[in-house]
């Protein structure tokens, strides 16, 4: 930390920002560009540093504020989005530095827009300039997906935003976001851990000419020919000199993920409508093949959890099961099916008090053995060819408290309370995030976290502009995909979430949410008199669902104990 200090001085500057974002604006980065994790060992997947002179601050959602406290508390004071801002605690006309390659304009023009504080561009990174690491360069090759598994091929992708670039008289679309290239082309790589990201940056014009960016050697011959004649492949490096060769265009660039470097570079010469880039929308609303095999992964998916949970439940007495070797048997199931692919996040398995971390990691230091009169948490996902998974279930290790139970209703009361709204032509995502909330608040308790989330196509797990939260206005679309997941955290006690992925399906011209995961819900922690006939239906008719479905894939004790699990209550 005193290297970055002086380096303040060096730069005359009183400030630092240091996002978890690489320069792809990614959800998950290699460990060679974490610079937030380096400088104040915080683990989680979002946040942001902001280093003083004479203090430190580390600012995360809610998801993270007990985790960033536990991990970095020592030597940062945190502070939870969107309660605190910047302008909460810097009073001052400080003149704060940032790297141009990790930021958005938008995104600095809201965490700053209550200071006084000037804002320089450092184009050599602080961090890099003290943080010695190996950068192992590992070029990892793209792949093209078949048109017949994606629903669309590029060609029409390409087409309809070629249509909106000539509506919209404007020469270019710069394609900053990988997803989105991943989407338009149908291509995928795997520059992420978690997600079949093909790190790249495109422009795209009204004759469906494409230049396309990445490192040397990620796209081959076969490729090259599958993707077209009018895609131009050209290598990263000469991504800054072919930008300034462009001149006198109205170009349209993304203000999520186009970094304040790149738009400096394009504006020199050219008109810019900075707003967010198209395909997000279309990407957002999938077509009926890409549904038709999204639940085929569910699936597949629920197979390999449902089998966890019931080796779970007749283990944890018997043998000595750790939060890290449950995720482990966990992996292993879903790795006997071989179009599983990879795990889409890091899997969050926690049990007593860990459970009440919402995004929990466990290590060697923190791992907890599943004992009796516990919960145990497990949020988990998989990344199939035909789609992405994302489940939490929570479960009992016999738990016997009566307030546990009546939180587990209330968070499953407002997890059916989603399922069953009724969405009308202009609902949004606040709407249905204020009705999951409603069961938990009449007891004055509440979760600090969205109700869901989008969710790609064999994709980012996270993905926008979609969401079930309480400041999200987006329009709720048929094709939709989205995860259901109220929950009840009480700091170091215990965690209660229930997640299911759901989508909006049309039927008789009106829309509804269809549940796609496939896994019981644990029914030991409900208290039925909570419930009204309506949410007994729905469970009943949900596990009712989850035994037809997963029934055959079981072995003999497999299927009693699904069977017992999937009843009536």
């Amino acid at each position: 930390m005193k290297k970055v200090k002086k380096l303040l001085s060096d730069h005359k500057i009183d400030g630092y920002i240091i996002p978890k974002n690489d320069e792809y604006f990614n959800e998950y980065i290699e460990p060679s560009k974490d610079r937030l994790r380096y400088i104040s060992k915080f683990s989680g997947s979002a946040g942001f540093a902001i280093i003083l002179k004479n203090k430190n601050y580390l600012f995360v959602d809610g998801r993270y504020t007990l985790q960033a406290q536990l991990q970095s508390g020592k030597n940062f004071d945190i502070l939870t989005l969107p309660n605190k801002y910047p302008g909460s605690i810097i009073k001052k006309k400080y003149i704060i530095g940032f790297d141009p390659k990790l930021h958005t304009e938008r995104g600095l023009k809201i965490l700053f827009r209550k200071t006084k504080c000037i804002l320089k561009p450092i184009e050599k990174n602080l961090i890099d300039r003290i943080w010695k690491r190996k950068k192992t360069i590992h070029v990892k090759k793209f792949y093209k997906l078949k048109d017949k598994d994606v629903g669309q091929s590029s060609k029409k992708k390409l087409k309809i935003l070629s249509n909106i670039l000539k509506k919209n008289k404007i020469d270019l679309l710069f394609v900053s976001a990988a997803e989105n290239i991943a989407w338009l082309l149908n291509i995928r790589g795997r520059d992420s851990d978690y997600s079949p990201i093909p790190n790249s940056y495109l422009f795209v014009n009204q004759k469906q000419n494409v230049y396309f960016f990445c490192k040397k050697g990620q796209i081959d011959e076969n490729l090259k020919k599958k993707l077209g004649n009018n895609v131009i492949l050209i290598d990263i490096n000469y991504l800054k000199k072919f930008i300034l060769k462009i001149k006198n265009k109205k170009i349209y660039l993304d203000s999520l993920s186009c970094s304040i470097f790149y738009k400096n570079v394009l504006k020199k010469n050219n008109s810019i409508i900075d707003q967010q880039d198209p395909i997000y929308g279309l990407k957002s609303i999938k077509n009926k093949t890409e549904i038709a095999n999204i639940k085929k992964a569910h699936v597949v998916d629920g197979i390999a959890l449902t089998k966890f949970l019931i080796w779970l439940k007749n283990n944890y007495n018997k043998k000595k099961i750790t939060e890290i070797s449950a995720q482990e048997k966990l992996l292993k199931f879903r790795k006997k099916n071989k179009q599983f692919k990879f795990l889409s996040f890091p899997t969050i398995s926690g049990t007593g008090p860990n459970s009440s971390i919402i995004h929990y990691k466990a290590n060697e230091k923190s791992n907890r053995i599943l004992k009796k009169g516990d919960l145990y948490l497990v949020d988990s996902g998989g990344q199939y060819n035909f789609g992405t998974t994302d489940v939490t279930r929570t479960l009992s290790l016999e738990n016997r408290e009566k307030k546990i139970k009546e939180i587990f209703t209330r968070v499953l009361k407002g997890h059916i309370a989603v399922s069953n709204y009724k969405l009308k032509q202009n609902s949004s995502g606040s709407k249905v995030d204020s009705a999951a909330r409603k069961f938990l608040k009449k007891i004055k308790l509440d979760y600090p976290h969205s109700t869901g989330h989008g969710v790609g196509y064999f994709l980012n797990v996270h993905e926008g502009p979609q969401a079930l939260s309480k400041l999200n206005k987006i329009k709720l679309k048929e094709g939709m995909v989205l995860s259901n997941e109220p929950g009840y955290y009480k700091n170091g006690k215990f965690g209660i979430r229930i997640e299911n992925l759901i989508t909006i399906k049309k039927s008789k011209d009106k829309l509804k949410f269809e549940d796609l995961t496939l896994a019981p819900i644990d029914k030991n922690l409900i208290n039925k008199k909570l419930l009204n006939k309506e949410e007994i239906k729905w469970l009943n008719n949900y596990h009712s669902k989850v035994f037809f479905k997963l029934k055959n894939h079981m072995n003999g004790i497999e299927l009693k104990d699904l069977k017992l699990a999937c009843s009536n209550i």
